[in-house]
């Protein structure tokens, strides 16, 4: 018996995404009185994974692939978790975890239980408390299966230590005869990744144009946050696509979430909404962002945001 987790890596090196689920995994394994069996592809750094508590690490060659398979990545998943005999199965919220949840459920005959937000309340049978109607309720489920799928969200539930040694073993990599075929992925370079986050300052028309987003910057540099933006921004080329968040961009469930000349349409307010804790700067106080924030500050973005990226900077020196 065993609890498998599915590691995301980039670049040989375990996400964050991929070390909260080690954490989450350990915890159950801890309540079960079984082993955490990890699985990964191409891991270079999995030293880092003995920090969570990992037992058994099967770190899968791809042959030289280096793009995210979701039929050859699930089907290893599944062989392991059938070899170890899992009962729980863990993979993260992120785009990749949401795709290759589901079908690993399926393949091992499992239920897939998403946006789990903590541990079970009960073992038998297995009740999860979970997000719904996009982050705006929550919901406990409860499982008619044996076997079981998780999908921690994003911070959910956060990194906790408990050192150790993972035995390291090698997985057989599965034959695809998928006919689709990456040839290459373009990123956003030299930032931090909206999906691994604790911090993300964001910015909307209230900046009134591309050329004031040092504001954004400045104060995401402080803070060592990601820096995102509404969807006109993105549509109107002030920014790229790829920090465009909300219901119809990427979702964010960061610790700290601070935006600054954004009005809160539902559409943003919808993909911030599993953030913990929400601030918003604006001149207007109407705007519909201050009755979803935590903190408020009516005022102006050119006057509030360089006075509080200096008492910040000064604070953290």
């Amino acid at each position: 018996m065993a609890v498998v987790v599915y590691i995301e890596s980039e670049n040989g090196t375990p996400k964050k995404a991929g070390l909260e689920v080690a954490s989450y995994g350990r915890a159950l394994a801890d309540a079960h009185g079984v082993s955490l069996v990890a699985v990964g592809f191409n891991l270079t750094d999995h030293e880092r994974l003995n920090v969570f508590g990992v037992d058994k690490l099967y770190n899968i060659d791809t042959q030289g692939g280096v793009h995210f398979d979701v039929e050859r990545y699930s089907e290893a998943l599944a062989q392991v978790a059938t070899k170890v005999s899992a009962s729980l199965m863990v993979v993260s919220s992120s785009a990749d975890g949401r795709y290759i949840g589901p079908i690993v459920a399926i393949k091992t005959d499992a239920a897939y239980m998403s946006n789990v937000v903590g541990l079970p309340s009960q073992y038998g049978p297995l009740q999860v408390k979970r997000t719904c109607f996009t982050n705006k309720a929550f919901n406990e489920t409860q499982s008619t299966k044996e076997r079981v799928v998780l999908s921690l969200s994003s911070n959910s539930y956060g990194l906790h230590e408990k050192p150790g040694t993972a035995e390291v073993l090698s997985g057989d990599y599965p034959v695809s005869s998928n006919s689709l075929k990456v040839e290459s992925v373009e990123k956003a370079t030299d930032k931090v990744s909206i999906a691994d986050a604790d911090i993300v300052v964001s910015g909307g028309r209230g900046l009134k144009g591309p050329e004031n987003w040092h504001l954004i910057e400045d104060l995401a540099d402080v803070l060592g946050a990601a820096t995102a933006c509404s969807k006109p921004v993105s549509d109107m080329g002030w920014r790229s696509h790829s920090e465009h968040v909300g219901q119809t961009g990427k979702p964010v469930a960061s610790n700290l979430y601070i935006a600054i000349g954004v009005s809160g349409a539902i559409q943003h307010l919808a993909g911030i909404n599993a953030s913990k804790v929400k601030v918003v700067i604006n001149s207007d106080p109407e705007a519909p962002f201050f009755k979803a924030a935590d903190y408020g500050i009516v005022g102006d973005a050119f006057e509030v945001v360089p006075v509080l990226t200096e008492k910040l900077k000064a604070r953290m020196q």
